[in-house]
């Protein structure tokens, strides 16, 4: 046989090639922390499985913004938990322009995250009378965005902290004016506030929606993100800046999407930290349609909805559903302009749901807020239907003695999981074979093989998890 000879000057191509074809991506190592199927960052290969986007439940009207002070163009809530207790912060009535001195900050409070009342505070006069609701009185309540500080290092004086403000009025940054912009703020109850200095602290961007911050603990930093308008074509979209004392603030970074997705309006983010997987971050964007009308008689033109999307740095985002998470659904007031906005907040009452909330009404007398409710962590999963399916992660290494799984099925539905070791091969113990099939509907299911639950021996080395299913959910998995 005639052996081809590979010519000198192709030889350190070649060698390159062979070393790429033979080089093993390194294992993604997971740790201990929760992992949610809301992408793809997991899964090397898929059989008749997909991911799917799962829509939260309508619950209660949890608050009208009826009273003098408030007013149908109230908007931007932050909801903030605080133990068992949560508050939510709005933007009040006041002044009719984005610009006024006399808008202000409204604030609620609940036990339940169903019942608000409005506290009489005694702090800011507004039409003669200090029997009110409101925290603060001026331009940066046009979008209070408060949050609590988590930051180990934060002074107690300091705990709550929030960004509020706009862009001067007649400035645009895209043309290299910095005029207005976020001010600092902070308190020590969330109820009485201060700036921490009376310069804005981020000066480049289009503010005048709601711009938000909280401490990533997973970075040991502050995250914002606020918004701008893109350049090339001027769509309201989302920048991410960083900061290690909330005074000093990276560059905005747009963010940025995978190939194929496309560039919508996002009136605003409501980004948060996953509750049990903080170094992921949960967005529900508000997308607008600015040209739409639905309602002829309505004033203003625009309809908008809300998505879900996710990212693991900030920056790049992945958008696997291109659908809406929230429609605006068959009553004709939530087709009107700038509704559907979601809250920035997540409420975990217990009980194995979550609460977002969401406006509707906007610009009508009975505006208001409602609550939302989803599954714990299941935002999205990996779903098989009614014929078997499975798939296959990438190389992992974890640390922990158990794997744990937030899961679903029918009465007639399983899940069964083989570990691999890193060439793919059946770890003697735990094949498939190896596991009763797993049914039934928990958020914190130990598996067990024939063998038991105990993985500690594979602590720290690479494994697959091989994943069968058969008309089920899988949605987070952990190893503990």
């Amino acid at each position: 046989m005639k052996v081809k000879r590979i010519p000198m000057k192709l030889l350190p191509v070649a060698l390159s090639v062979l070393f790429v074809s033979f080089s093993v991506a390194e294992p993604l190592d997971i740790g201990s922390r929760w992992e949610l199927f809301v992408d793809e960052y997991l899964i090397a290969s898929k059989k008749n499985v997909e991911l799917r986007l799962h829509k939260p439940e309508r619950r209660e009207i949890v608050l009208v913004t009826d009273k003098p002070w408030e007013g149908p163009t109230c908007a931007y809530f932050s909801v903030v938990q605080d133990g068992s207790d949560v508050r939510l912060y709005y933007r009040g009535g006041g002044g009719g322009s984005d610009h006024s001195a006399s808008q202000l900050t409204c604030v609620a409070e609940s036990r339940d995250g169903i019942h608000f009342t409005r506290p009489k505070l005694g702090i800011i006069e507004v039409n003669g009378s200090k029997e009110n609701n409101v925290v603060w009185k001026g331009v940066e309540s046009h979008n209070f965005a408060p949050f609590i500080d988590t930051n180990p290092d934060a002074k107690p004086e300091k705990r709550y902290k929030a960004l509020g403000g706009v862009t001067a009025p007649g400035k645009n940054w895209q043309y290299g004016e910095t005029a207005g912009g976020l001010y600092a703020f902070a308190s020590a109850d969330g109820i009485h506030w201060d700036k921490i200095r009376q310069e804005p602290v981020i000066t480049k961007g289009a503010f005048d929606s709601q711009n938000l911050a909280f401490y990533d603990t997973t970075r040991s930093r502050y995250a914002c993100f606020s918004r701008i308008f893109t350049p090339e074509n001027s769509l309201r979209a989302i920048q991410s800046s960083h900061s290690p004392d909330f005074l000093t603030w990276s560059e905005g970074i747009a963010h940025k999407y995978g190939e194929g997705v496309p560039m919508e309006h996002f009136y605003t983010s409501a980004t948060v930290p996953c509750p049990t997987a903080p170094h992921l971050f949960l967005s529900f964007p508000k997308r607008f349609k600015p040209a739409r009308k639905k309602v002829p008689e309505h004033p203003v033109n625009g309809v908008s909805d809300a998505i879900f999307m996710t990212s693991r740095n900030g920056v790049n985002w992945d958008r696997p559903f291109l659908e809406a998470w929230v429609r605006p659904g068959p009553d004709l007031k939530n087709w009107t302009d700038r509704s559907n906005m979601t809250a920035c907040g997540i409420y975990d009452g217990g009980e194995g749901e979550w609460s977002l909330y969401i406006s509707e009404h906007y610009r009508h007398p009975d505006n208001r807020i409602r609550r939302l409710t989803v599954r714990q962590q299941g935002f999205a999963s990996v779903h098989a239907g009614g014929s078997r399916g499975e798939f296959t992660t990438h190389p992992i290494k974890f640390d922990g003695d158990s794997l744990i799984l937030n899961y679903a099925t029918s009465a007639a539905g399983f899940v069964q999981i083989e570990i691999q070791d890193e060439a793919g091969k059946p770890v003697p113990g735990y094949a498939l074979d190896d596991m009763p099939e797993l049914f039934g509907d928990e958020l914190d299911a130990t598996v067990k093989w024939n063998s038991g639950t105990d993985l500690s021996q594979l602590r720290g080395k690479t494994i697959r998890l091989r994943v069968r299913m058969d008309d089920a959910d899988l949605y987070a998995l952990q190893f503990r």
